[in-house]
């Protein structure tokens, strides 16, 4: 089974109030910098394969971080990129609200393409980003784990895909700033098995000795199971 851990970027100036997009020359402020040096940390012990980044200085920066001592270069997929939201990018978000497509994209999101040239249909968004990942696992190959480091809306629709939701769906999930969402890839089936994960250990994320590996079952265990740690 192959694992990618979902990284979103840090927070920037404009993370909240304003819709980023693809605004160029957008780096982290302060605080971004201390939440990706945090996540950095925390994803230390973990043996990444590769670390991939959208192309955005924000995502840059925060793959950066989990980068530095790896000895691993930066790969950088273009298809991890931000939605292109057309002309509401740059937009404040209170004035977005009152656009007769707010509504849309909160409650029929499949069905959005953003304005303008540019923008982009959040369905073509989605088949990008998953397209991306199912890429990425076959070129690393099943035991590989690594790094993906996008954008709040990409990574809600590729958990989706993984969750079998349609897009509609998607706006129930929420990703937030250097959060950590784990999604693994076996045969029959992807598990979630972290989501806007934003604290707590990594160990389970270490792949084992080869000698101890076992194959991944694909069955979801009724009820739960008693967790990834267990033996």
């Amino acid at each position: 089974m192959t694992t990618v851990v979902l990284v979103r970027h840090g927070l920037t100036r404009m993370t909240g109030p304003v819709l980023a997009g693809w605004t160029p020359g957008l780096h982290l402020d302060e605080r971004g910098t201390a939440q990706a040096e945090a996540v950095a940390e925390r994803l230390r012990p973990v043996p990444f394969a590769a670390v991939v980044s959208s192309p955005l200085d924000r995502c840059l920066d925060t793959a950066g971080a989990v980068l530095a001592g790896r000895g691993l270069e930066l790969d950088v997929d273009d298809r991890l990129g931000e939605c292109r939201y057309g002309d509401w990018t740059g937009r404040p978000i209170k004035e977005l609200v009152k656009d007769p497509l707010w509504k849309v994209v909160q409650n029929h999101p499949s069905a959005v393409v953003f304005p303008g040239p540019e923008g982009e249909a959040l369905r073509d968004t989605q088949v990008r980003a998953v397209a991306a990942v199912r890429d990425w696992n076959h070129r690393l190959g099943p035991d590989a784990t690594w790094m993906a480091c996008s954008h709040g809306d990409v990574i809600k629709a590729v958990v989706a895909d993984a969750m079998g939701l349609h897009l509609d769906q998607f706006q129930r999930i929420v990703i937030d700033p250097c959060s950590v969402t784990v999604i693994r890839y076996t045969e029959l089936r992807p598990f979630v098995v972290r989501l806007n994960d934003t604290g707590g250990g990594v160990a389970d994320l270490v792949p084992p000795k080869r000698r101890s590996r076992r194959k991944a079952s694909s069955d979801a265990t009724p009820g739960g199971g008693a967790g990834a740690g267990s033996v």
